[in-house]
């Protein structure tokens, strides 16, 4: 296992996304401002932070530091997405959750962005990304972010925001949001982006410790019926994946999805995520 993880970030797929940054942690567009962090959609160097923090680098790595040093100088600023007064939940919800991993937790911009995320969830336990009073699964990533926050470094108000957050998804069975199923909720994809699907939930509510409760009956059975003839799961489809039917969303520029592995094939990512999930359903 040791050997293992030393290896992150000198082989495979995270070498390989580090080996397009450029000397002062950006991708793709230098620049001086927050924005192009964030564009274009999916390769600037918002997205692949994300994406390197699910891969396990962290601040240990001076290519990481440079590259959080970059969201934390540009988003922390007044106005900015980490600044503890505004912010947009997919976006702040992202940064704060790819930060801790990275190993910021202690950093004021984080501290004041987990306040934030507690201060701006909905009466329903839920958030929403767009005004609203009330939650949408969508919104994923507030939870996602308090729940990577340690146990031990969980204040009362996070606790009882993680308690609700967990009781809004298991109230709606991690599927269930409007008058018809949302196709896209029911496929796998990684990268996910802002984007949610049920193994988003799964992940975060088993690991949340739910993997009991009935609520999840329907999701878990339905992570078992994806499982192939030779034990693998596929990733079923690329970001944006959208359905026109039920919503006029839809990115405003170009996007480029970063890919890691092919679409409709055996995914070593989706195998090991629903083996954890599995797993940690039998651990509760």
């Amino acid at each position: 296992m040791q050997k293992a993880l030393r290896e992150i970030g000198r082989t495979g797929w995270a070498a390989n996304l580090l080996g397009f940054q450029g000397r002062d942690g950006h991708w793709v567009t230098p620049g001086t401002s927050a924005r192009e962090l964030y564009r274009p959609k999916y390769i600037a160097t918002n997205w692949q932070a994300i994406v390197l923090a699910d891969l396990g680098m962290t601040r240990s790595d001076p290519r990481i530091r440079r590259t959080a040093d970059l969201i934390l100088d540009r988003w922390s600023a007044k106005g900015g997405d980490l600044d503890g007064r505004s912010g947009e939940i997919c976006v702040t919800g992202n940064a704060v959750r790819t930060l801790i991993r990275f190993g910021y937790l202690d950093h004021d911009a984080v501290q004041r962005s987990i306040a934030w995320i507690v201060a701006t969830q909905k009466a329903d336990g839920g958030w929403h990304c767009w005004p609203s009073p009330r939650g949408t699964l969508d919104a994923w990533e507030g939870l996602a972010a308090l729940a990577e926050v340690p146990e031990r470094h969980r204040d009362a108000s996070v606790r009882t925001a993680i308690e609700r957050g967990a009781e809004f998804y298991l109230r709606h069975h991690l599927m269930d949001e409007g008058r018809a199923r949302y196709r896209p909720w029911l496929r796998i994809h990684y990268p996910n982006h802002y984007y949610y699907d049920v193994l988003v939930g799964l992940r975060t509510l088993v690991r949340l410790g739910h993997g009991k409760d009935p609520r999840l009956a329907r999701a878990i059975q339905w992570l078992r019926k994806k499982r192939s003839s030779t034990g693998t799961w596929a990733l079923e489809a690329a970001h944006p994946d959208l359905d026109p039917t039920l919503t006029d969303y839809g990115p405003q520029s170009p996007v480029f999805p970063i890919q890691l592995e092919p679409i409709g094939t055996p995914s070593q990512w989706a195998t090991v995520e629903a083996l954890s999930i599995l797993a940690g359903v039998e651990r509760t």
